[in-house]
């Protein structure tokens, strides 16, 4: 064997780290399959489990899960959103297509849509990453609520104090 033939072994960088760098968000299971109390109720049948928060550059990263059908939100956003569907299906009545499992997408700021999981749908789990904030719509688009980072943590904080994990559990998912 010669030389050139050899496989390269790889090794770890360890030089220096840039000055002021923030850790890693890493999350074995963010599934949460064994513990319930990771998942941040929104509503009956509605759940946002946390991956992170940004909260100098104002956005989100989580899941949304579904069981059950229904409405879920009518809202627009002032920045771009990026989901990807890993299990069950969407759709916003406004298009005519379904987010299935596997679909990516990109949605444009300032467009307005009405998010709903149809009723043959047993479970939905989408990954969403939200910069900005919803603004809540009625049919009409007048604003009718809204949502951002800092609502987000709030919650969180309070479900994580609620289910008895503690009110610094959500800084691990901090930025």
């Amino acid at each position: 064997m010669n030389e050139q033939s050899k496989p390269v072994i790889p090794k770890a960088y360890n030089g220096p780290k840039p000055q002021g760098i923030i850790p890693d968000i890493f999350i074995q299971d963010s599934f949460s399959k064994d513990d319930d109390r990771l998942w941040v109720p929104l509503s009956p049948g509605r759940w946002s489990r946390p991956l992170c928060f940004n909260i100098s550059q104002g956005y989100w990263v989580h899941l949304t899960k579904v069981i059950g059908g229904g409405f879920l939100s009518r809202h627009r956003h002032p920045a771009p959103v990026h989901g990807f569907v890993i299990k069950g299906s969407w759709r916003y009545l406004e298009h005519d297509w379904v987010a299935k499992e596997g679909s990516y997408l990109f949605e444009p700021p300032g467009e307005i849509h009405t998010l709903v999981v149809d009723d043959d749908c047993e479970e939905m789990i989408t990954l969403f990453h939200n910069t900005g904030a919803l603004i809540y719509c009625d049919e009409n688009g007048n604003t009718i609520g809204t949502t951002d980072v800092f609502d987000r943590v709030n919650a969180a904080r309070e479900h994580f104090v609620k289910v008895g994990l503690g009110e610094d559990y959500v800084n691990q998912f901090i930025r």
